[in-house]
């Protein structure tokens, strides 16, 4: 043979030899690789060729699948009062993907989960029959909290604080989840992504804010855990107006005229006294004050409902006139509605925080319960004492306190207020937050509100004004339910 010939052969029999290894190296190991690539159009293909499993509310889904007219994704997700339910379902879109609900469980809604198929489909790699989702959201309250909030800029959660189901959550202003389901909703899409009020954010969940006064319930249970105070009814000795320690800085309370000199801690939550909270944050100091706040969820990274909430932080590394501002929820502390409606839940529930969720099951394509979601998993917090004496306090808050707002006739009530400064020396609008708990006969509730934005002059903005009414109406859809 012609040794040009010979070596040409030689060279070519390495190509095919290089080419066979390296089919062989896609097909065995990096075949599941590229089959779950975000960019392979056949899964967004395949997600869409059937009919999605729904999310429940209630028994009735509040999502449905529509038959596309053109293209090559047969169907689209559409959503039964979509704006409503937003916060919770999140959206499920065939050109921006997928979050939420929809997100954490598109392999169970669009019957690609593993447990969803019968071992022949597992061999086969057939697509089963989509699962559902079953959500703990009861539709008055959800209902309640929108309609309450309207046109406000804010947030609420509302929780059963015996079981940790979330009743209700709520972000606003909210989208339609169905405008932006297809793959020609660009507008719809740039509206949301440029709209400076960011309605595609879960503020309930996602949005950490200073939490304000209503922080002092934390503070509070603190100094009765940690024996600064044995109860809520002894002296404080605390000056008022108090001085920030190694400052000249007054730290005044806004109702000038209020009993707060060595107020007690239920005259202090009732009057919301800064003097009380600021001194009783540094006479018990800053790692106290931290880990009572990290018992109720502060500080936690991974805190999943499955949906994850971003971190409520307590900070560390202050002097003492910091440490007296953290201790009415400023300087660095901030916090999700959900993170405060744990803290007050905790409390109604004796002591013990039921974990939250907001799923109670996922199913498969006959109803069979793939995942089940026990309520009732609890940690103890603080002693029932403690909660006991927190829960009385409360109550005069909302009976003869900053609270009277989010009364109810027929139910024991017990809140606490907040105005948080917002932005440098204040400049911002105050955000208006109120939380609290309710119970009548065997059932009750604790909610958590937050309004950023009202519209309102910064001297008309008030925990009791903007958000007591809104956590009311939801305290009330929730006691009916």
């Amino acid at each position: 043979m012609n040794k040009t010939i010979r070596r040409a052969s030689v060279f070519c029999l390495l190509l095919v030899l290089a080419l066979l290894g390296r089919a062989t190296w896609v097909q065995a190991y990096q075949a599941r690789a590229l089959a779950d690539d975000d960019h392979n159009r056949r899964n967004t293909i395949a997600r869409y060729a059937q009919p999605l499993g729904d999310i429940i509310v209630a028994g009735s889904p509040v999502t449905g699948s529509k038959r596309t007219e053109d293209g090559d994704l047969a169907y689209r997700r559409t959503y039964r009062h979509g704006g409503l339910y937003s916060a919770v379902t999140g959206y499920g879109s065939q050109a921006y993907g997928a979050t939420q609900l929809e997100g954490i469980y598109g392999s169970v809604l669009d019957g690609t989960d593993d447990r969803l198929k019968s071992p022949l489909g597992l061999l086969t790699g057939k697509r089963a029959a989509p699962g559902d989702v079953v959500t703990t959201i009861d539709p008055g309250v959800q209902k309640a909290a929108s309609e309450a909030l309207g046109g406000k800029k804010g947030a609420a959660v509302a929780i059963d604080p015996g079981s940790g189901q979330i009743l209700g959550m709520v972000s606003t202003p909210s989208y339609d989840p169905s405008s932006i389901s297809g793959t020609d909703d660009g507008a719809t899409w740039r509206e949301l992504l440029d709209d400076p009020d960011k309605p595609l954010v879960n503020r309930a969940l996602r949005q950490p804010l200073a939490p304000g006064s209503t922080f002092k319930l934390v503070v509070a249970s603190a100094a009765l855990e940690y024996g600064l105070y044995d109860s809520v009814d002894e002296p404080t000795k605390s000056p008022a107006p108090y001085t920030l320690p190694g400052t000249r800085t007054v730290l005044r309370n806004e109702n000038a005229a209020a009993p707060c000199e060595n107020a007690s801690l239920r005259v202090a939550l009732q009057y919301s006294c800064n003097n009380v909270f600021g001194k009783a944050a540094v006479d018990l100091g800053q790692d106290k004050v931290r880990a009572m706040a990290e018992k109720f969820g502060f500080g936690e990274k991974k805190l999943d409902v499955p949906v994850r909430a971003s971190e409520s932080v307590y900070p560390s590394g202050m002097d003492e006139a910091q440490t007296a501002l953290s201790g009415i929820g400023q300087f660095e502390v901030t916090a999700t509605p959900l993170q405060m409606a744990m803290v007050t839940a905790a409390l109604a529930n004796g002591g013990e925080l039921a974990a939250p969720h907001m799923v109670s099951k996922v199913t498969d394509g006959d109803g069979g319960t793939l995942e089940d979601f026990a309520d009732g998993d609890t940690t103890r917090i603080v002693s029932a004492d403690t909660a006991k004496q927190l829960r009385s306090a409360m109550v005069t808050v909302v009976e003869r306190g900053t609270g009277g707002n989010a009364r109810i006739d027929g139910a024991e009530v017990g809140g606490k207020t907040g105005t948080a400064e917002n932005g440098v020396d204040n400049e911002g609008t105050p955000y208006a937050w109120f939380t609290s708990y309710a119970r009548a006969g065997d059932r009750q509730v604790a909610v958590a509100v937050v309004v950023e934005d009202s519209g309102a002059a910064a001297s008309e903005v008030s925990g009791n004004g903007l958000a007591a009414p809104v956590a009311r109406k939801m305290m009330e859809a929730a006691l009916r339910r």
